[in-house]
């Protein structure tokens, strides 16, 4: 799709100059549009987005396939995709037309519903959408939609002699400013379902709840081992347990067990079309979006406590110093023992270490069983640990980003931000997935040895992969740094590239300009996704890398657990192009999946600030542009955008080589990282943007 073609079109040479037509390459993209009507064009395999001028865009809109004619290449940036906080360093933008729509998205576009006598439009709001959509009146009272309603439309068509696109409406939402419209707003944005078909939840409901003895054919039975959940406090699907036991050597059983969702949800079957159709759960500020309706997500593939559960497990002797010693993947069945939150796990841990008695502890002080855990909970926690600090020696990529989360109450109103704090408990689950993942993944790779080889001729597999960061980028953040006086390597390529980035955000920690190399460092970044082609996860520094352990919220999870099952059994290797395309899918539903979630906690950050605009907070500069200034402000993290030309006492300019601000009259210079004092402007809702003030 990426390959330049030739493009003959264009303006003639001038005459005396031979009579060929200017020839320009053409490529196959995916259009981002903006507020202003100019769009990026984003081709797969191209390092930059193509700009094209809103006169040049063929009436393509947000999401359409089309071809683009790149009539100029420069090493500048001059133009930045909306919402673009700049990167460090220069780098290559071109431009062009759209010469042809190949698709359009079918994407819904939301807006407010206006009617003048028999005719009706959706009036748009949004930042990648400035044209409004003519949709049929008629249609849209059948639908109970009334003027001032938000609703969400697809456009049919746009013809040049059109004045606007026309579409159909799909859903009226509500009215603007209520939670549930304004979340299901969201969701439609993104293409995402908030409810499941009919067919979908009766196919669901007709599957038995029942374990009969043929369901138990070819399983360990690990239902008298101490097995136990670990999970957030108000979690509804418990998709893995632990099990644990010490055995006779002095090694330890460790058995990591994961719902069985591919046994209850067959392929082809409605429930699996509509999940292989999400792709993932969806995790909005106040509500989950699941991947599987109820009945399996909650109850039947849940590893809910006493009851015998159907699991797909990795099984490992471990030794003291968190060596392994062997491997077995298969079918088992447990009983889980305790539903433990990841507080009441903490509790355990910090009364180890001397600390208070733990007040919500899941069982009596002083019991068999209560020791039995207790004992479980401290081991695991030291393996885990052990097993963590060979993670980062390996070459593992340490970013200690603060996760900020929105609290809510009742009616969806956001009334706290405060930073979600992971400690041992937190580590200790993600260490025990982290090892099965890569031990399932390497089971496949190498053919079954499990040495640390790849077998070129490996069995079909899914893959979780995440390529080396851009090393071009990583200059640019070493030129940075040296600004501030840290000198780091002048190669950063491969392992060594990591352990450089970890030793300048160890140096750089509870400094100002921690959160701005972290930013930079964090954008050189690939994205990690699906694949059958192993290349190894990067920021893990796994050879071998798969998911594994969360099959209700992933389906690239279940789609590990089918293809195990034909390869425990001795079965062919699958077929890799079709599940190749079946990872592009997987991978395309995962972003915009954490787009949507992202666009929901904005719209809650700004909607909490609504009632701060006025105020004055301490922050420091977390991006710059040309126009303007991104600060973060403290201690929420909350991010907002200060003009430059509203700054009064200076015209600032921004200088894109060094990647500051620099006042023209009294040459202040501003950086990333920089501290400063900001005074809420506006917080504007239907755009999701909060506008600062800078105190001078």
């Amino acid at each position: 799709m990426t390959k330049a073609k030739k493009h003959f079109g264009g303006r003639k040479e001038k005459p005396g100059r031979g009579t060929h037509k200017k020839v320009f390459p053409v490529v196959e993209g995916r259009v981002q549009m903006t507020r202003e009507g100019y769009i990026f064009v984003i081709a797969e395999g191209r390092d930059d987005d193509i700009y094209v001028k809103a006169s040049k865009t063929r009436n393509a809109l947000d999401g359409d396939l089309v071809k683009v004619a790149i009539t100029k290449e420069v090493f500048s940036r001059t133009v930045s995709r909306a919402g673009d906080k700049g990167s460090n360093g220069q780098g290559r933008r071109s431009e062009g037309e759209v010469i042809e729509i190949l698709q359009r998205s079918g994407r819904q576009f939301v807006g407010i519903y206006h009617t003048v006598g028999a005719q009706a439009w959706v009036l748009m709001q949004s930042k990648s959408m400035p044209y409004d959509i003519e949709v049929d009146a008629e249609a849209g009272a059948a639908m109970g939609a009334v003027r001032g309603m938000k609703v969400s439309a697809v456009v049919d068509r746009w013809n040049r002699n059109d004045p606007a696109p026309v579409g159909h409406l799909v859903d009226v939402l509500g009215m603007p400013g209520e939670n549930n419209t304004e979340m299901h707003a969201i969701l439609a944005e993104f293409n995402l379902p908030y409810k499941f078909e009919k067919e979908v939840e009766n196919a669901a409901d007709a599957i038995s709840d029942a374990i009969t003895p043929e369901d138990l054919k070819g399983r360990k039975d690990y239902r008298d081992i101490l097995t136990f959940t670990i999970d957030p406090a108000d979690a509804k699907d418990f998709d893995d347990a632990l099990s644990f036991r010490k055995l006779t050597n002095g090694n330890y059983e460790v058995g990591v067990h994961i719902a069985d969702v591919s046994y209850y949800v067959k392929p082809g079957t409605p429930v699996d079309k509509e999940a292989r159709e999400r792709g993932t759960s969806v995790y909005l500020v106040d509500r989950t979006v699941p991947m599987l309706p109820e009945k399996l997500c909650n109850k039947l593939c849940s590893l809910r406590p006493h009851e015998d559960k159907l699991t797909f497990a990795v099984v490992c002797e471990i030794s003291p110093k968190a060596e392994i010693k062997s491997r077995w993947i298969g079918r088992t069945v447990i009983n889980s023992d305790f539903r433990l939150d990841y507080d009441q796990a903490q509790s355990i841990i910090e009364a180890s270490e001397g600390g208070k008695a733990p007040e919500n502890a899941p069982l009596a002080p002083g019991s068999t069983a209560d020791a039995a855990l207790r004992e479980a909970i401290l081991t695991l926690n030291g393996l885990a640990a052990k097993l963590k600090e060979k993670r980062f020696k390996a070459g593992a990529v340490n970013f200690d980003r603060p996760e900020m989360k929105v609290e809510v109450d009742d009616a969806g109103r956001p009334v706290n931000v405060y930073e979600k704090v992971s400690k041992e408990a937190n580590w200790l689950i993600e260490e025990f997935m982290l090892l099965a993942n890569r031990t399932v993944a390497e089971f496949v790779a190498t053919g079954g040895k499990m040495n640390g080889v790849a077998d070129k001729k490996a069995k079909t597999f899914v893959y979780r992969i995440h390529d080396e960061p851009n090393t071009e980028k990583l200059e640019g953040l070493r030129k940075f740094a040296g600004g501030f006086g840290y000198q780091i390597e002048d190669r950063l390529e491969g392992r060594a590239a990591a352990k450089a980035l970890n030793a300048l955000m160890e140096s750089a920690k509870g400094k100002p300009e921690y959160a701005a190399f972290e930013d930079i460092a964090l954008r050189s970044m690939a994205k990690a996704c699906y694949s059958t082609d192993n290349i190894g996860h990067y920021g893990l520094a796994f050879k071998f890398y798969t998911h594994f352990t969360s099959p209700i919220r992933r389906y690239p999870d279940t789609m590990v657990h089918r293809l195990l099952t034909i390869y425990l059994a001795g079965g062919a290797s699958a077929d890799k192009s079709k599940y190749e395309e079946e990872c592009r899918h997987a991978s395309e539903r995962e972003l915009v999946a954490a787009d949507a979630e992202r666009t929901s906690v904005k719209y809650k950050l700004v909607e909490y600030m609504q009632d701060k605009v006025g105020k004055e907070f301490d922050g420091h500069i977390s991006g710059l542009t040309e126009w303007g200034m991104y600060v973060q402000i403290e201690p929420t993290k909350i991010e907002g955008m200060v003009p430059l030309r509203e700054i009064r006492s200076d015209f600032y300019e921004f200088d894109e080589a060094r990647y500051r601000l620099v006042g023209r009259r009294t040459r202040r210079k501003l950086r990333l990282g920089d501290p400063v004092r900001i005074r809420v402007k506006d917080a504007n809702l239907e755009q999701r943007l909060l506008d600062f003030e800078l105190m001078e």
